[in-house]
């Protein structure tokens, strides 16, 4: 909209803008609608009864942290809703983001499984100056996340508490 030179160009991209938000506010509601049947069966079932006293709690917010993202896209802006599919698209994100493009985990995983070296993870650890970045790109000012600690606290800390910072987020990683 803000690129447009004329009048006609604005009028045609906001009845595209209303399209476009139109239908995607139509796949989600199909996306939603398949996940809340898939789980209305599973809860129907005998071995749903658990999980209605784990929605329960979850609905309290009492069990769940970040791993509360219910929903994400794959790489082709495909809505995944099933965990089985999160937790993968998420292995594959943390695949490229720290071994590179191209590098699949689990087959060099295997690989070194069958020459003996059972216990390999690769990991690299994540940098002082990885940490120091990524609170500079913080801003000040926003809604604290589930931790419910300011961003200022952290940006407060100074040298000594980058340095924790960094090892907690190390351990974290590691396990």
């Amino acid at each position: 909209l803000i690129e447009s030179r004329t009048e006609d160009e604005v009028e045609f991209n906001k009845v595209q803008y209303k399209t476009a938000k139109k239908e995607a506010k139509r796949a989600v509601a199909v996306a939603k609608s398949n996940a809340y049947e898939r789980l209305y069966q599973r809860l129907n079932s005998k071995e749903g009864e658990n999980e209605v006293f784990r929605l329960a709690r979850a609905r309290e917010g009492r069990t769940r942290d970040l791993g509360s993202v219910r929903c994400i896209k794959d790489e082709d802006g495909r809505v995944l809703v099933e965990d089985a599919e999160v937790l993968e698209r998420w292995k594959g994100y943390f695949c490229k983001l720290f071994n590179g493009e191209g590098v699949d985990i689990s087959q060099h995983s295997e690989h070194l499984a069958r020459e003996g070296q059972q216990n390999f993870r690769p990991e690299r650890l994540i940098t002082r100056v990885e940490v120091k970045e990524a609170l500079r790109k913080m801003k000040s000012g926003k809604a604290v996340g589930p931790d419910s600690i300011p961003v200022e606290v952290w940006k407060s800390l100074g040298e000594e508490g980058l340095t924790w910072l960094t090892n907690f987020f190390n351990v974290i990683f590691k396990t």
